[in-house]
């Protein structure tokens, strides 16, 4: 009995040991490289990108010609009279002047192009970061699934052990239920820890787009940290994509605010066409004269246009285009405020972490040991059984405390750089192909005609 209850102590004992041996499954790296290809989120902001892009070839149709044909055909039959006519025209209208209105546009439509590239790349580097939590969050859950399951052979061992001596008259009644109760409390804990597994599992499979098998040990992103959190917080407020976005949309709103102004000047525009007609009339009455005919007609001129009241709608345009503009410029500082927020929470929560992590090892060790002359007490009859159930909860305590505080490392150092615009995939090392917005934005945003986007469709 006591060399089967030795050897399950034994086991318990080198649980945090065993939680750290390098398994050489999945790494995180591996992980964060099936998330930045395959997360469907990511692949959706990147899609909203290549719509925005699209915009700066709308804007720049104001420079270019509208032509436009039209046709028609009437037969007409009346008293034995058939007329039939046709006719056929080609216009041509081409902007010449339009107070800059179009001028404008594009340059607005630039700046949300690079608005939008600036978000996806937010966009990425918090996919990595969720992926990153992720891959931590089920080696943290299964640490303590495994906790939990060798506390419940532990406890199983300590009713059978209570129950023998309740036999050979060493122990008693309370000692038994006592025991019992430790272990109905486990099973229920064990039952929780299993269900926090599978949601964890859940989140990784959704941000990662495959299923946690065997994952490698998560190491912190310790040399991409800065050495202060001055430091970081002064990378983030010049680096971090939410502020380059925040600011490339000022310019998109200024841009704004010139074209609503464009609508207040003077519009002139050149026009040219040329149309065709035809009549032929067919008739058997006698006396009705067959009057047939073609003519061709072209033209050409400019014409001129000066707003000189439109009801209040264009001063309202204009107005509602500043005030956008303010609120733009003001979002500045929010996203400002939000990343300096962002990078001191991160830096305490690593900062901290490291240091439960110090201590937790202590504290596992200390707590291990306590257990161990408890168990030893308790089998010359100095202690109770009730004091070996107190140990081994501290124990489970502490080894769950540290498995959480490992993890919180691991997590901030990547939560660090996140907030600092700097969770890139180059950055990283990751092995992927990076995604490249600008090629789509360079192939149509040139382009006159097509309706086949870049990649075929």
């Amino acid at each position: 009995m006591f060399s089967v209850r030795k050897g399950l102590f034994a086991a318990l004992l080198s649980g945090v040991a065993l939680a750290s041996t390098p398994s050489f499954g999945e790494t995180l790296q591996g992980a964060m490289s099936k998330a930045y290809t395959n997360n469907a989120s990511l692949n959706a902001a990147r899609a909203g990108v290549r719509v925005t892009d699209e915009g700066v070839a709308i804007a720049k149709s104001g420079w270019r010609p509208a032509i436009g044909a039209s046709g028609s055909l009437t037969y007409t039959k009346n008293s034995g009279v058939e007329i039939r006519t046709g006719s056929f025209g080609v216009q041509i209208q081409q902007s010449i002047f339009d107070g800059f209105q179009t001028l404008n546009s594009v340059r607005s439509a630039e700046s949300r192009v690079r608005a939008s590239n600036e978000s996806l790349r937010n966009s990425e580097q918090d996919i990595l970061f969720n992926a990153a939590a992720a891959y931590v969050d089920v080696l943290r859950d299964r640490q303590i699934a495994n906790f939990r399951e060798r506390n419940l052979a532990f406890l199983g061992e300590q009713v059978r052990a209570a129950n023998s001596r309740l036999e050979v008259g060493e122990g008693t009644r309370t000692d038994v239920a006592q025991a019992r109760a430790q272990q109905a409390a486990a099973v229920a804990q064990l039952s929780a820890a299993r269900a926090q597994l599978q949601s964890s599992e859940a989140t990784y499979y959704q941000l990662v787009g495959d299923r946690p098998g065997k994952l490698d040990v998560a190491r912190a992103a310790s040399h991409l940290v800065p050495a202060s959190l001055e430091q970081a917080q002064a990378i983030a407020l010049s680096e971090h994509p939410a502020v380059r976005a925040s600011e490339h949309l000022v310019d998109a709103a200024a841009f704004q605010v010139k074209q609503a102004e464009g609508s207040l000047l003077p519009q002139l525009s050149a026009q040219a066409g040329v149309s065709s007609s035809d009549r032929k009339t067919y008739s058997d009455l006698p006396g009705v004269r067959e009057q047939d005919g073609s003519s061709t007609t072209a033209s050409i001129g400019l014409n001129l246009s000066i707003p000189i009241y439109q009801g209040g709608r264009t001063s309202a345009t204009i107005r509602q285009a500043k005030e956008s503009l303010g609120q733009a410029r003001i979002e500045v500082d929010v996203a400002r405020d939000r990343v300096r927020q962002a990078v001191t929470a991160a830096w305490a929560q690593y900062v901290a972490a490291q240091q439960m992590v110090s201590a937790g090892r202590e504290l596992v060790s200390a707590a291990q040991l306590a257990l161990s002359g408890v168990v030893e007490e308790r089998n010359v009859g100095q202690r109770t059984t009730l004091d070996v159930l107190n140990a081994q909860a501290d124990v489970i305590s502490a080894q769950i405390s540290l498995a959480g505080s490992e993890r919180d490392v691991v997590a901030a150092s990547y939560a660090i750089l996140s907030s600092m615009g700097r969770l890139a995939p180059d950055r990283l090392g990751l092995n992927v192909a990076l995604y490249d917005p600008t090629e789509h934005y360079d192939a149509v945003k040139n382009k006159w005609v097509g309706t086949r986007t870049p990649d075929g469709r």
